[in-house]
């Protein structure tokens, strides 16, 4: 059967010295193994340690923090990302989680996640049950300090996306993620900064990369362990 081409046209400023990274921890998984349910998610993520706070890697970095909505559909559990149009000043084409930078009236970070998310999507604050804070990274480019939160929803929500933010809505199974055509890692050694590892998700038509990938990886790495 003739393989399916994966990823999409995201442009992605790849380093000439880049070199194809590690493999993904749940390369060889049965695939059995790589369907969740919501209440297994939520059984693993309370097994996290604490969460560590976000290191800034350049002076001036500033606060933001995102949403990782999740809800069931037939037994699996599925991830909402964003895609952000090309007419935005950073991350044209992006594909993210809802989310941005922390605002004088947020009460807190996670204020922040759930604002935005509304603002973005309308993702209604009431309608997610945050479940877990992950942790932090920071960002060279983009220079923000990003704390992602985990929140569960009810089922497939009915969504109202601002198009001056949001293109498309993708509602992702992880099992998909956790596909052995999907993830791939790549190390760059890009001018003025120590090497470092750089994660991608090809999916039918659009490719995750960036601090979102970063964010994936971590997750789906726990969630997988041991599995």
């Amino acid at each position: 059967m003739e393989s399916v081409r994966r990823g999409g046209q995201q442009r992605i400023p790849r380093p000439p010295s880049a070199v194809p990274g590690a493999p993904a921890p749940w390369l060889g998984l049965a695939s059995d193994r790589r369907r969740f349910s919501l209440d297994h998610v939520r059984a693993r993520l309370a097994e996290l340690p604490p969460p560590v706070d976000a290191i800034p890697l350049v002076p001036g970095a500033r606060p933001a923090a995102v949403l990782m909505p999740l809800y069931e559909a037939d037994g699996e559990t599925v991830v909402i990302m964003i895609k952000r149009p090309e007419t935005m000043p950073s991350h044209q084409g992006e594909i993210a989680f809802p989310g941005g930078k922390l605002e004088d009236d947020d009460a807190d970070l996670e204020a922040a996640a759930l604002r935005e998310a509304q603002e973005e999507i309308g993702l209604e604050p009431s309608a997610v049950e945050v479940v877990r804070r992950l942790d932090g990274i920071g960002t060279y480019a983009t220079r923000f300090t990003i704390t992602p939160f985990v929140g569960f929803l009810r089922g497939r929500p009915e969504l109202d996306p601002n198009p001056g933010e949001v293109v498309r809505v993708l509602h992702v199974p992880l099992s998909d993620l956790l596909h052995d055509d999907a993830y791939r890692a790549e190390t760059w050694n890009a001018e003025g900064r120590p090497r470092f590892d750089v994660h991608f998700y090809d999916l039918e038509d659009e490719t995750v990369w960036g601090a979102t990938a970063r964010i994936l990886t971590s997750f789906l790495a726990h969630l997988v362990a041991d599995a």
